[in-house]
């Protein structure tokens, strides 16, 4: 019976789903027509690309263009820090970081705002995707459901994966792509929600099937048919375009959030911010209008062949400086559709010069780019593919991105560098995810019932999250306390039987490179380690210069949310 339901349920969302993400479309076209059409002039090539029609390459009113971003940006600045200052930027980490720290909730308030501000963003020419708004404001639609249905965490962690994988689906036509994003996403490693993954495809088939019967059924770019990758040649300059977009996706995430820090850190008001950001947008547009909006249409014309060698290797830095200054100053838009610009632009360029087909490169490039960057190699794959139809290019696409990819994660790696996804809130895997960790803590302090007097039952998940990411220590009924923290020095302990112990206090359990580790699986404790310890007051005291009271593994996303809110000045 509960199987019935949770369908009964996934259909529902994937209904609703695809509604929001419909409004979404709706609000977006009639700010960019009685915004950037009337008062600018300019007509972006998103909707001029579906039509058929000549395309409009300058605005008709350079200056007034610039107006209508910046008021964008200033209109979208006082929504969002205003009223919810969690939905700002690309509004898919803040998915995530729920899903990781609180199961799921998201508060209901974001959901309305955040179509509403990123369609004001995106369609008063912002440089940003549709991505990120639709992540989370569909995982919004999963959470409200989840409270009218007084929903588990469990099953609320469910209807916010399935709410994301339908409004994706409805956004970006690609269903079996958006469905394992919506589960892999959360984690830059490779492991995704394995469990709920039969729940995100149905919802994305019921969105996708429901947005078919009113937008229809095309793919949102449209390709040569039968294209293929034949020749040693093309596969050898698949490498280097590999190679190139690993580099990229490097650079990427660096760029965009060192530019976000550089904004945190400027004296003024969040709310001006995402103005100040577009100012420099609409500069750059005067030059390379190009760069506006989400850019569909420039990325069928690189498809297509149509642009020049020079425009997409200037466009290529040109939209990562663009889109960095849209969405990591505070507006409300997604980084997914510059990344397949950036990557449409980088394919086309590598094809321009070795004279290959333009739109086999610049279809994997799209690919290559965002799943480095992304940390999402599989699910952009089949996306890209199902967004172009191009499905005959998926071995070459494959091996492409997970060349990338690696290359990538590994450069990450070696140069230690401090953002290495596009999306900051992923964790390596589910091991490092608090609200996972929050039922290992449980049964570990379970095992433990005769000599910790608590009860499980009134052990709070909240509590428990709290001792994970703060170091606040738990006070129990006799006077004895429970604290995790990480080792700053090294610990000289006693074992006795299968017990650690130093000063009267108990080495309960032992968090080291991801797993949980039991005091005999252990010879000594380590510098780093991170130690969930019993005892009284006075024991904990006496330790207290050997150990940081935060953990360095799962205060990271409670430190980016803070940060968040000390940036709106809501701290």
């Amino acid at each position: 019976m509960k199987k019935t339901q949770l369908i009964i349920d996934t259909i529902i969302i994937g209904l609703i789903g695809a509604a929001s993400a419909q409004i979404f479309v709706y609000l977006l076209k009639i700010v960019d027509k009685y915004s950037l059409q009337l008062i600018a002039g300019y007509r972006l090539p998103d909707v001029i690309s579906i039509l058929n029609q000549t395309e409009q390459i300058h605005p008709t009113h350079p200056l007034l263009l610039i107006v209508v971003i910046v008021v964008g940006g200033l209109i979208s600045g006082f929504l969002v820090y205003t009223f919810a200052p969690e939905a700002e930027g690309h509004g898919t980490d803040t998915a995530v970081r729920a899903f990781h720290r609180t199961g799921g909730f998201i508060r209901p308030i974001v959901t309305p705002l955040k179509i509403l501000a990123s369609a004001i963003t995106i369609g008063t020419g912002g440089s940003a995707g549709r991505e990120g708004p639709t992540a989370l404001f569909s995982s919004g639609v999963g959470s409200i459901y989840a409270n009218l249905k007084h929903a588990s965490l469990e099953e609320r962690q469910l209807f916010v994966l399935i709410g994301m994988a339908s409004g994706l689906s409805a956004i970006f036509r690609a269903p079996i792509g958006t469905s394992i994003f919506a589960v892999s996403v959360l984690y830059s490693g490779m492991e995704f929600e394995s469990s709920a993954l039969i729940y995100t495809l149905l919802g994305s088939v019921v969105a996708y099937i429901a947005t078919g019967f009113t937008m229809g059924w095309h793919p949102i770019f449209t390709t040569t048919p039968n294209l293929e990758v034949k020749t040693f040649e093309e596969y050898l300059h698949l490498t280097v375009l590999g190679v190139v977009s690993g580099i990229i996706g490097v650079i990427l995430p660096n760029v965009f959030y060192y530019t976000r820090d550089l904004f945190h850190s400027i004296k003024i008001p969040p709310h001006f911010k995402p103005a100040l950001g577009a100012l420099g947008v609409g500069i750059i547009a005067l030059w390379l209008p190009q760069v506006l909006g989400g850019g569909y249409g420039w990325i069928q014309d690189s498809i297509d062949g149509k642009m020049a060698l020079s425009l997409m290797a200037l466009l290529i830095f040109g939209k990562m400086v663009a889109f960095t200054l849209t969405v990591s100053s505070g507006g409300s838009g997604g980084v997914f559709a510059p990344s397949l610009f950036i990557g449409a632009m980088t394919g086309g360029t590598i094809a321009k010069i070795f004279h290959h087909n333009p739109a086999i490169f610049s279809i994997i490039g799209m690919a290559s780019v965002f799943g480095a960057a992304a940390r999402a190699p599989l699910a952009t794959v089949i996306m890209v593919l199902e967004m172009t139809g191009g499905y005959t290019l998926l071995a070459p696409t494959a091996l492409t991105v997970v060349l990338a990819y690696v290359l990538q994660s590994e450069t990450c790696k070696k140069l230690n560098l401090k953002y290495k996804s596009l999306y900051e809130a992923q964790v390596p895997n589910k091991s490092y995810s608090p609200v996972h960790q929050v039922e290992n803590l449980k049964n570990i302090i379970a095992c433990y019932a005769k000599s910790i007097p608590i009860s499980i039952k009134e052990l709070k998940d909240e509590n428990i999250l709290r001792l994970l990411e703060s170091g606040v220590p738990i006070k129990l009924k006799n006077g004895n306390m429970l604290f995790f923290g990480t080792l700053i020095k090294k610990l000289e302990t006693e074992k006795t039987g299968d017990e650690l112990s130093y000063k009267g206090a108990k080495v309960i359990y032992i968090f080291r490179n991801g797993e949980w580790l039991h005091p005999l699986e252990v010879d000594a404790l380590e510098v780093g380690d991170e130690v969930l310890i019993y005892g009284p007051p006075s024991s904990i005291r006496s330790i207290k210069g050997h150990l940081k009271y935060v953990s360095e593994t799962f205060s990271k996303l409670r430190e980016q949310h803070l940060k968040q809110l000390e940036h709106a000045g809501k701290v």
